[in-house]
């Protein structure tokens, strides 16, 4: 089972130990990740060299899923194997400079993967910069041999921070809704999850309803989500990820929030204690947060306009939300506890899905434009600065932001002969490197994980 593989590796990270001090030399070597792309650091990343063809095979899989990851970045461009003229065969003596010089590689990543009689895995690796010969980075980690996925991912997040001075993201996940056609015709949609690199998916939960809008809780241990039921409600859920227990968070067992009423898609406050939701009552949405401890449900807005889609701060000090109190939705903030509300959009058309970023400075949002259009954009969490459009297309909805915060993912919708077909894609947040996530299928409502523990 995935969960059980990764509380193993969880343990086994505990091993991870440092190879050789980095260098950490200050030369010219780093990509500025608040430019535009349009340059890219090329990078060679050949073979991890094995110690036996079982390993050697790992090695080759490794570097390969290295390579796959820094160039999805649009910050690398992995240097083609073929041009290569050095055969690295030993980490641990320098590489030929000039060799990888000639070829245009800046940077150099070499590799070791050893495994053991105990079925143990080793993976050593030595980051290099071609023009100053320095050592940037030497590290190690220890696994078992189904891990060597995740170790790519580890290693990947590793060589990103050293060239870039910022987190990696690529040792996450992301959950999302996965579309399908049941034998009856009708559209089914259930929660799946998949390497953010699209590796590994599995599904969640099963036939019986219809699944939407999930999100992780801070560690990457919980989901929330909502669920169309065969009454036509919509109630919120909490999963849980270990053990595939599903919750019904504000009826049956839980306070309800009115007959008849209707939760929207939760999500966690930073801290993982409580959960913000809109739902209805009374005839109009409110926000509402839930105390995961107590079952306390408390309501934080009163305004008799739908306020909807809250989105804590990074801190939990505040909240942006949808609301059309100004006639049409718009996005606003407010303190933690519903006080200090101020409007930040002020465009045309209408405002939804608002993401704040895990940097703690923007607000990703979806804006349906006259004329049926939408663009994806984002916005200083103040509201100063004006707007920044990073897509638009004829459906956009669902942002949800990296790890890192410079990329997001979203649900993409194109009109075609058999209807509008969904699909995940991401962009960063210079409107560059614009990409279709692999998924089984037709897929929508992504949420990215942290980086996971």
């Amino acid at each position: 089972m995935i969960i059980a593989r990764l509380a193993r590796f969880a343990a086994l990270l505990a091993a991870l130990a440092l190879l050789a001090a980095p260098a950490f030399a200050q030369g010219p070597l780093r990509v500025d990740v608040t430019d535009g792309h349009l340059d890219p650091m090329p990078v060679a990343v050949p073979d991890f060299i094995g110690t036996d063809g079982r390993a050697a095979d790992a090695g080759a899989q490794i570097a390969r899923v290295i390579n796959n990851n820094l160039g999805n970045t649009g910050l690398f461009t992995p240097v083609d194997s073929d041009a290569f003229i050095e055969t690295i065969e030993n980490i641990d003596l320098r590489p030929r400079f000039g060799d990888w010089r000639v070829i245009n590689a800046q940077a150099l990543l070499t590799g070791r993967v050893t495994i053991d009689g105990e079925d143990r895995m080793q993976i050593a690796f030595r980051l290099w910069d071609t023009a100053t010969e320095q050592q940037l980075l030497g590290l190690q980690f220890a696994t078992t041999p189904d891990n060597w996925r995740r170790i790519a991912h580890k290693v990947s997040d590793a060589v990103y921070e050293r060239l870039t001075g910022e987190q990696g993201y690529f040792d996450s996940r992301i959950v999302y809704v996965a579309e399908s056609v049941g034998s009856d015709g009708q559209t089914l949609r259930r929660l799946a999850v998949m390497d953010q690199d699209g590796a590994n998916p599995s599904l969640l939960t099963d036939r019986s309803f219809m699944a939407l809008l999930p999100n992780y809780s801070p560690g990457a241990q919980q989901i929330t989500f909502v669920a169309q039921r065969e009454d036509g409600r919509n109630m919120s859920y909490l999963y849980d990820l270990a053990t595939g227990r599903r919750e019904s968070l504000f009826d049956g067992g839980g306070p309800s929030i009115s007959s008849g009423g209707q939760s929207l898609a939760p999500r966690f406050a930073p801290d993982g204690r409580s959960l913000l939701v809109a739902a209805e009552r009374h005839g109009s949405h409110h926000i509402f947060r839930y105390d995961l401890r107590s079952r306390i449900l408390r309501q934080i807005t009163s305004h008799p306009a739908d306020d909807v889609s809250p989105s804590p701060a990074p801190d939990g000090t505040q909240i942006v939300f949808s609301s059309n109190r100004s006639g049409r939705s718009q996005l606003y903030v407010m303190d933690a506890d519903g006080a200090d509300v101020r409007r930040i959009t002020f465009g045309e058309g209408q405002y939804y899905a608002p993401a704040w970023s895990p940097r703690g400075d923007l607000v990703a949002f979806v804006r349906q434009q006259s004329g049926g259009r939408f663009a994806l954009g984002v916005v200083r969490a103040d509201g100063s600065g004006g707007e920044r459009i990073l897509y638009e297309g004829y459906f956009v909805d669902s942002p949800t932001w990296a790890p890192n915060g410079r990329i997001l993912a979203f649900t993409r919708g194109d009109f075609g002969r058999e209807g509008t077909q969904y699909s995940i894609w991401s962009v960063d947040l210079a409107g560059f490197n614009l990409r279709r996530l692999p998924t089984q299928g037709a897929a929508s409502d992504p949420a990215w994980s942290p980086l996971i523990e």
